[in-house]
C-alpha cells in the first residue's frame, strides 16, 4: 500500500507556485502544530480494529491492508477501525482504500472543524465534539471525532485525549444485537456516547454557576474574571451542543430513504431529546452568566457608592474638626497676644495705672468672648 499512487492530493501536498514537486501547506494547516509527515505506517496511529458479522467480533486485523482484505472476502461483514491522530502520510492509505473524499479527509486532517454532518456519495462525514468536566480544575475540556459511516465500515479519528471510544466499542460488542444493524448503529452509539457525556458538564458548569451567584454576594473582587472565564467555557459547550439538533434532524430526514431499521430510528429520536434538553440548559446558562454580571455589576457601582459616601463624610467630619480647632486656636491666641505684650521688658503707661493690670485681663476676656460669638454665629462651635 506504500507504493499506491494517491488519487488526490491533501491539503500539505498541494503544489504552489514554487515550482514542481515543492511542498506547501494550506493555510489551515500551516496553523495547527503538527508534527512533520514521515513515512510512518498507519498502524502507529491505528487504535483498534474489527470484523463485525451478525453483531459479532469475527476477526482483530492488524493493519488496514488486512482489514480492507477481509472486508472484502467476507459477505455481510462490517469493519469498525479506529485512528488517533493520524498524519496526512498515515491517513492516506486509508481514504485510498475505503475511497474517502477529499474534501472530508482533509477536514479530518486538519481538524478543529465545527460539529456538522455531510454526505460524500454513500459515505456519511460526521463531525463531533465532545466535552469533559475536569472537577480538579473546575474547567471543561473539549475533544473533536471524526467519523466516517460507509456501507460496510466506519472509520473514526479522534483528535483528543477524550472521549474514550474503546468504552463505546465494549459497550457495542456487548449489544451484538445493536451493533447487527450495520455501521448506522456504531453512529449512534458514538453519538449516544458524546451526548450522555454532556450530563456531568452541565452539572459540572450548573454547580460553577452556583458558587460564582456565592461569590458575587460576597462581594469576592476575583468574581468577574471566573464570570467572563466560565462565559467561555459555555459559549464553546455551546458550539459544541447547538449544532447537534440540526445533525439529528438531517439524519432523521434520511430515515425512509435510507431504509433505516425502526429500532435504531427510535434510538437517534432518544439522543435528540437528551440533545435538545442539553441545548435549552446550556442557553440557560448564558442567560444566568449575562444575569450575574449584571448584578455584580450593579454591587461593584453599589460598593464603591459606598466607598465614595464613607470618603465624603469622613472628609467632611474632619472639615469640622480642623474648623472648631482652628476656632479655638484664634480665641486661645488673642488672649496670649495681648499677655505676650504685657510681658514684654519695657515700660509702659498702663503698668503705672491702677487699674491697668485688671483692664488688660478684661481686654483678653471681651477679646476671646467676641470670638467665640462669632466663630459660634458661623457654625465652627
Amino acid at each position: 500500500m506504500a507504493d499506491r499512487r494517491p488519487r488526490f492530493l491533501l491539503p500539505s501536498w498541494r503544489p504552489g507556485a514554487a515550482g514542481r514537486g515543492a511542498h506547501h501547506e494550506a493555510p489551515e494547516v500551516s496553523m495547527e502544530a503538527r508534527p512533520e509527515d514521515v513515512a510512518a505506517p498507519v498502524e502507529e496511529s491505528m487504535v483498534d480494529a474489527g470484523l463485525y458479522v451478525g453483531g459479532q467480533r469475527m476477526a482483530s486485523p492488524q493493519t488496514i491492508a488486512e482489514t480492507a482484505q477481509a472486508l472484502r472476502a467476507t459477505d455481510s461483514a462490517m469493519a469498525w477501525i479506529g485512528l488517533f491522530r493520524p498524519t496526512d502520510a498515515q491517513f492516506l492509505p486509508v481514504a485510498e482504500e475505503f475511497g474517502l473524499h477529499e474534501l472530508a479527509v482533509e477536514d479530518a486532517i486538519v481538524a478543529h472543524q465545527r460539529p456538522k454532518l455531510e454526505r460524500y456519495g454513500d459515505t456519511l462525514f460526521v463531525v463531533l465534539r465532545a466535552a469533559t468536566y475536569l472537577d480538579d480544575a473546575e474547567e471543561v475540556e473539549f475533544g473533536e471525532i471524526h467519523v466516517f459511516v460507509g456501507p460496510n465500515f466506519v472509520l473514526t479519528v479522534r483528535h483528543s485525549r477524550t472521549p474514550d471510544l474503546a468504552v463505546v466499542r465494549q459497550r457495542m460488542e456487548a449489544s451484538p444485537d445493536l451493533l447487527a444493524l450495520g455501521p448506522e448503529a456504531v453512529l449512534y452509539a458514538i453519538l449516544d456516547s458524546v451526548v450522555d457525556g454532556f450530563a456531568p458538564v452541565v452539572a459540572g458548569l450548573d454547580k460553577d454557576i452556583d458558587e460564582i451567584e456565592a461569590q458575587v454576594f460576597r462581594g469576592d473582587p476575583t468574581v468577574s474574571r471566573r464570570i467572563y472565564e466560565l462565559s467561555g467555557e459555555v459559549l464553546e459547550f455551546q458550539r459544541s451542543v447547538r449544532p447537534l439538533h440540526g445533525m439529528l434532524e438531517a439524519l432523521g430526514g434520511g430515515f425512509d430513504k435510507y431504509a433505516t431499521k425502526e429500532e435504531l430510528q427510535r434510538l437517534l429520536r432518544d439522543v435528540a431529546d437528551h440533545a435538545t434538553t442539553v441545548t435549552e440548559r446550556v442557553a440557560g446558562f448564558r442567560q444566568n452568566l449575562s444575569d450575574i454580571l449584571t448584578v455584580n455589576a450593579t454591587l461593584v457601582n453599589q460598593a464603591q457608592n459606598e466607598e465614595v459616601k464613607r470618603l465624603t463624610q469622613a472628609s467632611y467630619q474632619q472639615n469640622e474638626e480642623v474648623k472648631r480647632i482652628s476656632a479655638w486656636a484664634a480665641i486661645i491666641f488673642a488672649p496670649t497676644l495681648i499677655g505676650t505684650v504685657y510681658g514684654m521688658n519695657f515700660d509702659m503707661p498702663e503698668i503705672h495705672w491702677a487699674l491697668g493690670y485688671p483692664f488688660a485681663l478684661a481686654l483678653m476676656v471681651l477679646v476671646a468672648f467676641v470670638l467665640w460669638l462669632l466663630f459660634r454665629a458661623r457654625g465652627w462651635l
